[in-house]
Order: C-alpha cells, then structure tokens, then sequence
C-alpha cells in the first residue's frame, strides 16, 4: 500500500523544478496532484508528462480570486484537497541601499502573503470536510539567517518559518498538520538566474558563484530535487500525524537546529 493512496494534493509552483518532483513522488505514493502554477501552459505540459493522476491549474498565489478559483479547480477535479505544498517563490538580491519597493512587494506578495493566503484557503476547505489535512510550506535555510545581499529573500523565509509555527498551533484543532522544509541550495534553472545576479553584484565570473556555494555544502554538492521528496512526502503521511509547527532542514548539513 502507496502512503498516499486517494489523496488529494494542491502543490503550487509545480510546472518545474522543486514542485514537479514533489508531483512525480506524490503520484508515485497514489496521490492525485493538481500542477498549480501562473504559467497554464507550462502545468499543462507537466501535468500530461506525469500521467491521468496529474491535472493543470493555474494560479497566481499572489491574486486572492485566483486562490479561490484554485481551491474550488481541485475540490471540481478530484472531490476535495487534502495536501497543500506551498511551494511558489520568488528570489531577488540586491545591495541593501539599492533594494527597491517594488522588488520588496512583489517578494512578499509571492512568498508570504501568497503562502498565508494559500494556507487559509486550503484550511477553510480542509475544514469544511472535516477530516482535516496536511500543509506543507516551503522555507529556507535562507529564513534561518541573514545574507548580505539578500536581506529581503531572508526575510520573506523567516516570515514563513513563523507562520508555520503559529499555524500549526492554531490549526491542529482540526487535525490539520502545518510544517515546512528548508532546503539549502537545489540545483535547476533557477540557479543560472542567482548566480548571473551575483556575478553582477560581486564582480565574479559566471559560474563562480555557483561552484563556491556548492563547495560550501558539507555533504559536497548541490541539492536535486528528489533530495526533498523523502521529506514531503513523509510530512504528508499519516506518519507525521503527531508532527506540527517545525521547520526541517533538508540541506546537505549547511544549518544545524
């Protein structure tokens, strides 16, 4: 027997990367996923890749309407929701007085108050069901402290590490378990886009930045994605029934807590 057998997960952020291979373990523990992302025709192309247990749903995690219609997408497909992963972010770095108000508002809108709304959204559901649920946040080793050039990232994941807590408190009254992973450095696209900015911001060599991160990592390397499936989708198990407010490092030993 699958861990996840007729379940119902909402995983946001999923056309790549971190969220698809959350989908791809998911679906191959018996759960159905919908690939919730703001581009449609990138989560349709996932969802067709991973087979009949996937579906496409498009959502801005940033837009309180798309939320809404994300949620009732999900109860109209599979009947109900019982996993959410907030997984959707943004990343940006800058000098302290060069950050603007505009890369500081698009940051929050995405990574706190989109992983806020998402959470209320999937509880009020998960609630109206009445067996409760699992949700699963997305932090950082970057939430667990400051980075030089990257004050408005760290804060955003710091936020979402406290939101964890405080709603996994305020939640498993109704026997839905809140907790979050923070992953160190995982590789993908992504990493191309941080590290041109660093290379801009402190004057390396593109793929400089890259390789001394990586070389910084105790276990030796950068994370994949399937490094943090494990995680997810014990936390998404009824193993994890008695596990809430925590914030796990899946990070290759760069933080100790």
């Amino acid at each position: 027997m699958n861990r996840l057998d007729g379940k119902s997960a909402l995983i946001t952020g999923a056309a790549r990367g971190i969220g698809r291979g959350f989908a791809e373990s998911f679906i191959a523990e018996g759960a159905t996923v919908a690939i919730a992302d703001i581009n449609l025709d990138a989560a349709e192309q996932t969802a067709r890749e991973l087979g009949d247990a996937a579906y496409a749903v498009q959502l801005d995690v940033s837009d309180q309407d798309s939320i809404d219609s994300a949620i009732a997408s999900v109860v109209a497909q599979a009947g109900k929701l019982d996993i959410l992963i907030n997984n959707a972010a943004l990343f940006d770095a800058a000098e302290t007085v060069d950050i603007t108000r505009a890369s500081y508002d698009r940051l929050y809108a995405v990574n706190v108050a989109g992983t806020l709304f998402m959470m209320q959204a999937a509880a009020q559901q998960m609630i109206a069901q009445g067996h409760g649920g699992k949700i699963i946040n997305m932090a950082s080793q970057a939430g667990r402290r400051g980075e030089s050039l990257v004050l408005v990232y760290c804060s955003t994941k710091a936020a979402v590490i406290s939101m964890t807590q405080s709603a996994g408190l305020n939640l498993i009254q109704h026997g839905i378990n809140v907790n979050a992973i923070a992953p160190g450095v995982v590789d993908g696209d992504h990493w191309e886009h941080v590290d041109a900015m660093f290379a801009k911001l402190e004057g390396k060599k593109p793929g400089q930045k890259k390789a001394e991160v990586a070389a910084s990592v105790p276990a030796g390397r950068f994370a994949v994605p399937a490094d943090l499936t494990g995680m997810a989708v014990f936390l998404a198990s009824p193993e994890a029934d008695y596990i809430l407010a925590q914030t796990y490092n899946v990070d290759g030993g760069q933080w100790m807590s």
